[in-house]
């Protein structure tokens, strides 16, 4: 083989074309019998077109690239212990190879870090001849029998060497290039070096000796463009810096702009603002199948069919599923969120006898359905058609197979009939066709799948700007760069060899060493400071706030006397400022007619607030987690208590002696009725033995002072004027004169029921209970059931003049609404910190006083 310099004056392709001519007229090789091997299919129209423009003749060279050329040549199928680089395959073969390990117990486990492995092995192996592969598997057994010989690496060890088995006994697409290199129609082949080495390329050349030659594709790179450099704040600022550097380009007429892909998250964000400001894009990175909105649609309706989905799960997928009527699910998601149920598999029992939730029992009826015919373990290709009837039954195959990545998740999933039936050939030559999968295996196996795929979103070839990976440069005539992501972190100067290999190892393998990737990544860099325009962007702190040193390679760069630009790329606009002035809203035309004390404490606290959530009707959708919290706790004792006490009433045992017991069983009963685990319920469940006890010598005393059970969980109404007082009175109690005594469960700290009693006027809570009752002569207390503290009353004094004075308030309050008196936001006190209201009102952002 011959190695042709190129002069640094001339450019890149036309530099490196006229190498390929050159040695086309030193070898008298014809130019339809030679071979030009690209390093990125992107460069093969422009290639093609270049040579034409140069060209003294007609006749043009073959350009490809390795896989261009094996895909048109042809004729490879898979066998079924081949490495694809299809991860719906090759996770079912690494499945295979490792049960033949004997490590059956961590197949699950280790299939994908065996497929990771195979498929670096597998970019070795390809590079060699299938005669000389043999050889390569040797010295490949000897590279991997030691260094991981640790007990502690034993699973490690043991995917590197069943890797370097598979890698060897596959065939590759690429076998028949080193017969065609060989064939009497390739008289020359020339390769075009990028900053990758390509060992397949090379070995391929190798064979045509003389008559081969390799060129490399840029040049040394001693030339610098206009470099600016733009020290960010955080990730926000340099998203924000990047996109500005890009925009100041395009509006400058310069154009293509390269967008370099140092950090998935960071891109994202900057490809964002661009989208938002209308600029045509093309991606040459994509990102992973797996985080498409239709791979997500796709994976809700897998998980929501597991025997233990929770009812998010399913809410979620019904809410996706165009089969399902949306009112009606919406209706059974208001149901089930205000009972608070977080598994789905009691919600058809519940809703059977739940009075006007016949349409909600008719859609969990439905979608049962449709989860049980998902449910039953089944050979994979039972479980492809299966999945096909479900999407399709549910109204999500067409969404998806119209809908680009939907498109691209059907086929890596071989769910359409095409690729179903060529998955179907290769696991009827496998093992796999009739083993069983169970949900939990199909649904690990799809999500390997997902995983292993990139999406790319069709974009003109001709997009101002192109994201592209930096080793990809030289595949655009890039007139400026944009790199951002170039800190210590994103942009290290000597990047971690991937795999679990060891230096001796990667060498003894054929795997690229730690200094060939720096040496790859260090001309790289030089090759984009020799763009004519470029922005060099890093953050001087993570989003968490910790703080991050610029690359070593811009590091360099400032040494030298490079300086970070001190103006912002991002243009300055005028903003007038516009106050969010106070709401002021009038509810005459939303009347309520039925005040319950918990509303009128709102109208009472803050206007704004009864206006959003009691007349406007808002409310927050209750959460259906699985963690008990203390409203849940206080739930739960109000009802305990209400059992415990209705029991003793009827003529349960009354001896003090008995009565800890008795509690108990309400307890154990309650707990069973609300579904309650006893892991969940666990920190509640430890404190219940002292609380018990405190409750139980309170209600001793105050039994001993007359007091006697009469009825809990009242609910009453009283009409005043137009309007109607209703509410839940937790406990009503007799005393020895005849009068009623009302008491009022609190779980709270002490000194907040304290604070309730010391103003009667501004205490709404006692005081409704007070109006709900028609005794002019009673008595109210809260009764606060501490956990630690015991169990104490907390009587409201001058109750009927706290009655009085509050009716005379509602009335007033209610007559000021009807006529129109406007309902401020107050933003004052603890009101706001956990109003619902809050993001509604604004009230961050109201205009100064």
């Amino acid at each position: 083989m011959n190695d042709i310099a190129k002069s640094d004056d001339a450019a890149p392709a036309r530099d490196w074309l006229e190498g390929v001519r050159a040695h086309l007229s030193l070898t008298r090789c014809h130019p339809l019998r030679t071979v030009v091997l690209l390093p990125f299919a992107q460069m093969l129209p422009a290639a093609r077109a270049e040579w034409a423009r140069g060209a003294t003749s007609g006749f043009v060279p073959r350009f490809e690239t390795t896989h261009t050329w094996a895909r048109a040549l042809g004729g490879f199928v898979p066998q079924p212990e081949d490495i694809s680089f299809d991860m719906a395959r090759d996770g079912l073969t690494a499945r295979l190879w490792i049960e033949r390990a004997g490590l059956s117990a961590e197949r699950e486990v280790l299939a994908p870090r065996l497929v990771e492995s195979a498929h670096a092995l597998a970019q070795v192996a390809a590079a060699k001849s299938p005669s000389a592969r043999a050889a390569w598997a040797a010295d490949a057994r000897a590279a991997v029998s030691g260094g991981l010989d640790n007990p502690m690496l034993a699973l490690e060890s043991a995917v590197a060497r069943v890797a370097v088995e598979w890698a060897a006994a596959s065939g590759y697409a690429t076998d028949v290039l080193f017969e065609a290199a060989l064939a009497d129609d390739v008289e020359c082949i020339a390769v075009i070096e990028g900053f990758q080495h390509d060992a397949l390329a090379h070995e391929i050349a190798r064979s045509k000796g003389a008559r081969a030659v390799i060129l490399p594709l840029a040049h040394d790179f001693a030339a610098r463009g206009a470099i600016a450099l733009h020290a960010a704040r955080d990730p926000e600022d340099e998203a924000e810096r990047a996109a500005a550097c890009v925009l100041n380009r395009l509006n400058a007429g310069v154009s293509p702009v390269a967008l370099v892909a140092t950090d998935r998250t960071l891109t994202r964000r900057v490809r964002a603002l661009l989208d938002a400001a209308g600029v045509p894009l093309r991606d040459e990175t994509g990102w992973k199948l797996s985080t498409t909105r239709a791979a997500a649609s796709w994976m809700v309706a897998l998980r929501a069919c597991a025997r233990q989905a929770s009812t998010d799960a399913v809410l979620d997928w019904l809410k996706n599923a165009p089969a399902f009527d949306a009112r009606s699910v919406s209706r059974l998601e208001a149901l089930l969120r205000r009972e608070g149920m977080p598994a789905w598999s009691g919600v058809r029992h519940w809703l059977a006898h739940v009075s006007d939730a016949e349409n909600a029992l008719v859609i969990a009826t439905m979608a049962d359905e449709f989860r049980e015919a998902m449910n039953a373990a089944r050979p994979l290709t039972a479980w492809l058609a299966a999945t096909r009837q479900f999407l399709q039954a549910c109204g999500q195959w067409e969404p998806l197979a119209t809908d680009a990545a939907g498109a691209r998740v059907l086929a890596a999933l071989h769910l359409d009939e095409e690729d179903a039936a060529g998955l179907a050939d290769f696991l009827a030559r496998s093992p796999y066709a009739s083993r069983r999968m169970s949900h939990a295996q199909f649904m690990a196996w799809a999500n390997e799948a997902l995983e292993a795929m990139t999406f790319k979103p069709g974009a003109p070839r001709d997009a101002p700007v192109v994201i592209l990976p930096l080793l990809q440069l030289p595949a655009w005539p890039f007139e400026a760069v944009v790199l951002p992501g170039s800190d210590e972190v994103r942009l290290a100067a000597s990047p971690e060899p991937p795999g679990p290999w060891t230096a001796l190892q990667r060498e003894l393998l054929g795997l690229p060493s730690r200094a060939l990737l720096d040496g790859s990544l260090l001309a790289a860099w030089r090759f984009a400071l020799g763009r004519p325009l470029v922005d060099v962007l890093w953050r001087a702190h993570d989003a968490g706030g910790e703080a991050v040193l610029p690359s070593p390679l811009v590091q360099a760069l400032l040494l030298q006397g490079a300086k970070p630009e001190e103006s912002d790329p991002r243009p300055n606009r005028q903003v007038l400022p516009q106050p969010t002035p106070l709401p002021m809203p009038r509810g005459d035309a939303l009347p309520v007619t039925r005040l319950s004390a918990s509303s009128y404490e709102d109208l009472r606290r803050c206007p704004y607030r009864f206006f959003a959530l009691r007349q406007l009707g808002l409310r927050e959708a209750d959460e259906l987690d699985v963690e008990v919290d203390k409203r849940d706790f206080g739930n739960w004792l109000h009802a305990v208590l209400r059992l415990f006490h209705e029991a003793l009433r009827d003529g349960a045992a009354n001896p003090a002696r008995q009565r800890a017991a008795l509690l108990d069983e309400a307890a154990a009963t309650v707990t069973r009725r609300m579904g309650l685990e006893d892991d969940q319920f666990l920190p509640f469940a430890s404190a219940w033995p002292r609380l018990r006890d405190g409750y139980l010598d309170w209600l001793a005393g105050h039994e001993a002072d007359g007091g006697r059970f009469s009825k809990a969980e009242f609910e009453t109404s009283q009409p005043l004027g137009e309007h109607v007082l209703h509410g839940y009175i937790d406990r009503i109690d007799q005393l020895p004169d005849g009068s009623t005594f009302v008491i009022d469960y609190k779980t709270e700290p002490r000194e907040t029921t304290r604070q309730r009693i010391r103003t009667p006027l501004e205490d709404t809570q006692i005081a409704f209970y007070a109006a709900l009752l028609p005794d002019d002569t009673l008595r109210a207390a809260y009764v606060n059931v501490g956990e630690r503290d015991g169990t104490h009353t907390y009587e409201q004094d001058d109750l009927v003049a706290a009655r009085d004075a509050l009716i005379d308030g509602i009335l007033v309050d209610m007559s000021r609404i009807a006529q129109g008196m406007p309902l401020p936001a107050l933003g004052e006190g603890s009101a706001c910190e956990y109003c619902s209201a809050r993001g509604l009102c604004r009230k961050d952002f109201w205009e100064a006083a």
